[in-house]
């Protein structure tokens, strides 16, 4: 059945959700049939009005009621779109009644989640009736995790098939995070007894790759040696959906592993980071302070766009495998607003135009996508570069 949209944009009056737009109103081809979706339509209106001073075209962008609270209304937005994208978090509290209503109808779900126990949940109660519908639920499609899942992916590509292959990440960003990516680490840190059973229960329902091996090891703090700087373990989602790639995509070959990292100059800057996540986390099994702490960035909130154009990120990737070793880097502009408003507009897009792997149920950015988001993310300017 034909879609009345291509793709409808849910969330689009934050922070995050705006600039998602904007992109959108710059770079969506003239054919492309979108929406704006939320719960306030003077809001929404207001919005509208600013996307038509970017493109003319845009004054009469459809405007959609859609709300959490009301899953007859996200329903209804799903069953009319081809591709939904979300950017309304802590995907935790408000995430999943659309994951729901995009697994019930076969619409493909996009956000920007970087929520474990949220991913490992969506994929225990709506992987298998998405996989009925044909829906492909797509997380983690920004800065969390489209460098480092696109970064290996491109990297593998430089390495010999079918033998075993290591890649190794180190991530350096100089930039603010956002005040729904704050929120969604602050909801993390509160629940980290029901991140790790989430994460149990589904180790024990998910298929293992037939024939084929994948390891996500945490890795040891150590100094590399060619760069000079400290690697550091980072435990976040990236590393989880490198796997989840890995297992999905045969191409990584028979027995794959890959560590996440941190790079930092000065053994200062480690000591100083722990100290600060370890006393979020504790503060965060305290209602009270963990209210407290939820007011210093709200969602929706973030930094001037002077501030913006000084911040970048850049992914290096040490890839090794049959007496073949290569370096790649993933390299772009503002993390956590500018460059994942792109990354997940072009994801959308991509979705929504482009002839992708037939995938359905949860599937990562490079599984659902693979070389055609690649080729739209060079083409949109993020760095993807073989080193040497």
């Amino acid at each position: 059945m034909a879609s009345d949209h291509d793709l409808v944009l849910f969330g689009a009056t934050g922070f995050t959700g705006a600039l998602t737009a904007e992109y959108l109103a710059r770079n969506a081809p003239s054919t492309c049939r979108w929406a704006l979706a939320g719960r306030n339509r003077a809001k929404l209106e207001a919005l509208r009005t600013r996307l038509a001073g970017i493109n003319p075209n845009l004054a009469e962008l459809p405007l959609l009621h859609a709300d959490v609270t009301d899953p007859g209304s996200l329903r209804e937005v799903a069953g009319a779109a081809k591709v939904v994208v979300t950017t309304v978090g802590p995907y935790s509290l408000y995430g999943e009644p659309l994951v729901a209503a995009c697994a019930e109808t076969g619409a493909a779900y996009l956000d920007l989640c970087g929520e474990p126990e949220f991913v490992d949940r969506m994929y225990l109660r709506h992987n298998a009736r998405a996989r009925e519908s044909g829906a492909r639920l797509v997380h983690a499609c920004g800065f969390d995790s489209i460098p480092y899942d696109l970064g290996v992916f491109y990297t593998v590509k430089q390495l010999p098939k079918d033998v075993p292959l290591r890649v190794r990440g180190q991530v350096r960003v100089a930039g603010q995070f956002s005040g729904g990516t704050f929120s969604s680490a602050l909801a993390a840190a509160a629940r980290p007894v029901a991140m790790v059973r989430a994460a149990k229960e589904r180790s024990r329902t998910e298929p293992r790759p037939a024939g084929r091996k994948v390891h996500v090891p945490l890795g040891k703090p150590h100094r590399d040696p060619d760069t000079g700087h400290w690697l550091v373990p980072l435990p976040t989602i990236d590393p989880q959906v490198v796997g989840r790639s890995a297992a999905a995509i045969d191409a990584y070959g028979p027995d794959f592993t890959y560590t996440h990292y941190a790079a930092v100059k000065r053994l200062a800057t480690i000591a100083a980071g722990a100290a600060g996540l370890g006393l979020v986390a504790v503060l965060a099994q305290i209602p009270p302070v963990r209210d407290a702490l939820s007011k210093i960035r709200k969602p929706g909130d973030g930094p001037s766009e002077e501030r913006r154009a000084k911040s970048w990120f850049k992914v290096r990737f040490l890839g090794e495998g049959g007496g073949k070793r290569v370096v790649t880097e993933v390299a772009g502009g503002d993390p956590g607003y500018g460059e994942t408003a792109k990354m997940l507009g072009e994801s959308a897009l991509c979705l929504a135009f482009d002839d992708v792997p037939a995938t359905s149920g949860q599937v990562t950015p490079a599984a659902a996508m693979g070389d055609a988001l690649l080729a739209r993310l060079v083409d949109a300017g993020i760095v993807f570069r073989l080193v040497r």
